[in-house]
């Protein structure tokens, strides 16, 4: 089994969020570092989720903002679980008012983003939910990059943690850990709702 964390914009796979899921999942964990470049990044998830096909081992997904954008296309294409932390929905609308110098919030490398990379974003758009019960959505009302609500909306069906208050970081998520674990590990799912306050 491989659970894949997937960061988001800017990110790193040594980031706090990728660094819990190893210390948890262990050997079963992988968090790349992706390339900014959205189809590069795409690419070289692409070529793991084939990769762990052919060698017939289960892959699970966990992905964050717009990593969790990512994680939402390859779970659709490939059948997959896929747990979203705050996920990016339309990222091309969030990260349109970025385009210049970018700089990586792990190590400060800078980078430029452009136009192009923004509106090659919407070639991974989901429109619409093959199977719902797979994916498992982690929303913290206090998001202060993306409208939770637009998550709720577009993704109907999924199982959802809502919990009022938090952040774009997704405050405590490590207390979700055996919950993400008994998800992935589940042979039937079923629609459920929790709300925390």
């Amino acid at each position: 089994m491989m659970i894949l964390y997937i960061h988001g914009f800017a990110g790193s796979g040594l980031g706090a969020k990728a660094k819990k899921v190893r210390e948890y999942f262990v050997e079963e964990a992988f968090a790349p570092s992706l390339p900014y470049v959205p189809d590069l990044a795409m690419d070289t998830l692409i070529q793991i989720a084939k990769q762990a096909k052919r060698l017939g081992e289960p892959l699970y997904l966990v992905g964050s903002s717009l990593g969790g954008f990512f994680a939402l296309y390859l779970a659709e294409r490939f059948d997959l679980k896929a747990v979203l932390v705050n996920p990016a929905i339309r990222p091309w609308e969030a990260l349109a008012a970025h385009t210049g110098e970018g700089i990586n919030y792990y190590d400060g490398a800078r980078f430029e983003w452009t136009s192009g990379h923004v509106e090659s974003l919407k070639k991974y758009c989901i429109k619409r939910l093959s199977h719902p019960e797979k994916i498992l959505l982690m929303l913290q009302s206090g998001d202060e990059v993306l409208d939770y609500r637009v998550a709720l909306e577009e993704l109907q069906g999924a199982q959802i943690i809502l919990e009022e208050g938090g952040d774009h970081t997704f405050q405590g998520f490590e207390k979700h850990l055996p919950a993400i674990a008994e998800f992935f590990d589940q042979r039937k799912s079923h629609p459920s709702r929790q709300t925390f306050g």
